[in-house]
C-alpha cells in the first residue's frame, strides 16, 4: 500500500509539474523594488555575464539572416545612405522560397520549414530587457550633452548598415518650403533653439523641449536598479525618436506579461502621425496625446508605476504639456516623394515601368492595398496575420516565440527610410518583406513581381 502511495504521489507530482511548464501565468506581475544586492556586484555580475549573452544573441542572428554589408547602387534614403539590398532570410536546408509558397500553414509548419528569420525577433538579452540603442545614438549624445545612454551589461544587436540613416533628416508639415530643417544635426536640448528658432511658435518650443529633456527610466535612472555605469539624467523621447523619426532603437513592449511573451518593439518613426488614427504596435491608443502620456507614465518603466516612483516617474500635465509635445509630434512630415501625385499614386511621366508594374501588384495581386491604402499607405486600424499558423511555439533566447495577435498597419510612406521592419525589426530589407507578407498572404507572387514591387515601394 505504502508503495502505491508513494507511486500516486510521483505521478500527482509529476502533473503539476507539467502544469507549472504550461502554466502561461508568470510569479508576479510586479517588478522587485527594494534591491538586495549591491550596485557594484550588479553591475560586475552583469558585465562578466556580458560576453555570453551576446554570443548567444550574435549566433542568433547570423542563423537566422545574411549579415553582409552589401548596399543597393541605385537606391538610397533621404539624405544618400544607400538601402540594403536582397533577402537576407536564411531558407532551411533545401527549401526554397516557390517550394515554400506552393506549401500550405500546416505543412510547413509540420515539416519545420517556416524561415527562423520569419519568427518573432527576441530582445539581445530578453529576460533582461530595457532601452538599447546604437552606437551612433550613443556617441552624439555623449558629444552634445555629455549624456552617456551606454548599458554596461548589453550591446545594440542589428548592426548600422541595417538601421536608418543619421541623423535623419527632418520635414516639416507646416514649413515643407523649408526641406530638412535638421540641417545634417541630431537636434538635442543643446542645439534646437537655434534650428527652430523663428519657424516654430511659442507652444510648439516648449513642447520640443519636453520631447528633448531627460527624465528617469527603468535603465538609466540614479538607483542600484539601473543598467549606466553612473547615476543617469535619463531618457529623453527623441532619443529613440531621433530628429522626430527613428534610430531603429528597441525595447520590450511593457503592456505583457510575464517576460518571455513581452514582445520586442523596433522603434518606429513619428514621421505622418499627423494623419495616424492608432498609436503603439498593439496597444491601440487613439490619440498621440494619450501615446506621449503612456510613454512617460508607462513604457519608461516597463509598465510598473510602481517602481516608476522609486525610480522618478515624469508626471505630465495633460492639458499643456502633453499638449504640446503632441502638437510637436504631428508636425513631423513624411519625405518627399517626388514621383508620386496628389493621390499618392506614380505619376507614369516620372516613374520606371518596374515601378508602375509594381504598384499595379501593390494594388492588384499583392493585395497590399487591402491594409495600406493611398495616399499615406495605411487604413489606421489592426490587423491579425496569425503567423503562428506556420510554426509551433518554442522558447528562443528566453522569449516565447508564439502568436503576435493583432498588429496596426504603419503608414508606408518613406517607408524605405525606416529599416529594419515589422514590428520587432525582424525583416532586415524590402526584399524580405515582400517574401514574408507573400508567404503568409499566399500571394504566390513570381520572382519578377517581387522585385518590381520593392522598386515601387522604394518609390513612396
Amino acid at each position: 500500500m505504502i508503495w502505491a502511495l508513494l507511486a500516486m504521489a510521483s505521478i500527482v507530482g509529476s502533473l503539476s509539474l507539467a502544469y507549472a511548464q504550461q502554466d502561461p501565468r508568470g510569479a508576479t506581475s510586479y517588478l522587485p523594488v527594494d534591491i538586495k544586492e549591491s550596485f557594484a556586484s550588479i553591475m560586475a555580475r552583469m558585465k562578466a555575464a556580458k560576453p555570453d549573452v551576446m554570443k548567444k544573441h550574435a549566433d542568433l542572428l547570423n542563423a537566422r539572416y545574411d549579415l553582409g554589408n552589401r548596399p543597393a547602387k541605385d537606391a538610397t534614403m533621404s539624405r544618400g545612405k544607400p538601402l540594403q539590398e536582397g533577402i537576407r532570410i536564411k531558407l532551411p536546408s533545401g527549401v526554397t522560397w516557390e517550394q515554400l509558397a506552393s506549401m500550405s500553414p500546416a505543412e510547413i509548419r509540420d515539416k519545420k520549414a517556416f524561415p527562423k528569420g520569419f519568427l518573432p525577433l527576441p530582445h539581445p538579452n530578453h529576460p533582461e530587457g530595457g532601452m538599447l540603442f546604437p552606437k551612433f545614438e550613443i556617441n552624439e549624445l555623449v558629444k552634445q550633452e555629455g549624456r552617456d545612454l551606454t548599458r554596461f551589461d548589453l550591446d545594440f544587436d542589428i548592426p548600422d548598415h541595417f538601421l536608418p540613416e543619421f541623423p535623419p533628416p527632418i520635414f516639416l508639415t507646416t514649413r515643407p518650403d523649408l526641406g530638412d530643417v535638421s540641417h545634417g544635426k541630431l537636434v538635442t536640448i543643446d542645439n534646437f533653439y537655434e534650428l527652430f528658432n523663428g519657424i516654430l511658435n511659442p507652444k510648439q518650443f516648449e513642447g520640443l523641449r519636453l520631447l528633448l529633456t531627460p527624465f528617469a527610466q527603468q535603465q538609466f535612472n540614479q538607483t542600484e536598479d539601473r543598467r549606466s555605469e553612473k547615476p543617469s539624467r535619463g531618457v529623453a523621447c527623441l532619443d529613440c525618436h531621433a530628429n522626430g523619426h527613428t534610430n531603429g532603437g528597441t525595447h520590450l513592449a511593457g503592456d505583457v506579461r510575464p517576460q518571455a511573451n513581452r514582445h520586442r518593439i523596433d522603434t518606429p518613426t513619428l514621421r505622418g502621425v499627423n494623419v495616424q488614427r492608432l498609436f503603439g504596435s498593439q496597444r491601440v491608443m487613439k490619440s498621440v496625446e494619450d501615446f506621449t502620456e503612456f510613454e512617460q507614465r508607462g513604457a519608461y518603466f516597463d509598465g510598473d508605476p510602481v517602481i516608476a516612483t522609486k525610480k522618478g516617474v515624469n508626471i505630465l500635465e495633460r492639458g499643456s504639456q502633453i499638449h504640446f509635445m503632441a502638437e510637436v509630434q504631428e508636425l513631423f512630415d513624411v519625405p518627399p516623394a517626388p514621383k508620386l501625385d496628389v493621390l499618392g499614386k506614380l505619376d507614369p511621366a516620372k516613374a520606371t515601368p518596374a515601378e508602375l508594374r509594381g504598384q499595379e501588384i501593390f494594388f492588384g495581386k499583392g493585395q497590399c492595398s487591402a491594409c495600406h491604402a493611398p495616399p499615406f499607405y495605411t487604413d489606421n486600424t489592426m490587423h491579425n496575420l496569425q503567423v503562428e499558423r506556420f510554426y509551433k511555439p518554442e522558447m528562443i533566447n528566453g522569449m516565447l516565440a508564439t502568436a503576435d495577435g493583432p498588429i496596426k498597419t504603419f503608414p508606408l510612406r518613406g517607408i524605405k527610410d525606416s529599416p529594419p521592419y515589422f514590428h520587432d525589426g525582424r525583416l532586415l530589407t524590402l526584399e524580405d518583406t515582400v517574401e514574408f507578407f507573400n508567404l503568409v498572404i499566399g500571394t504566390k507572387l513570381t520572382a519578377t513581381e517581387k522585385q518590381d514591387l520593392v522598386q515601387f515601394l522604394r518609390a513612396l
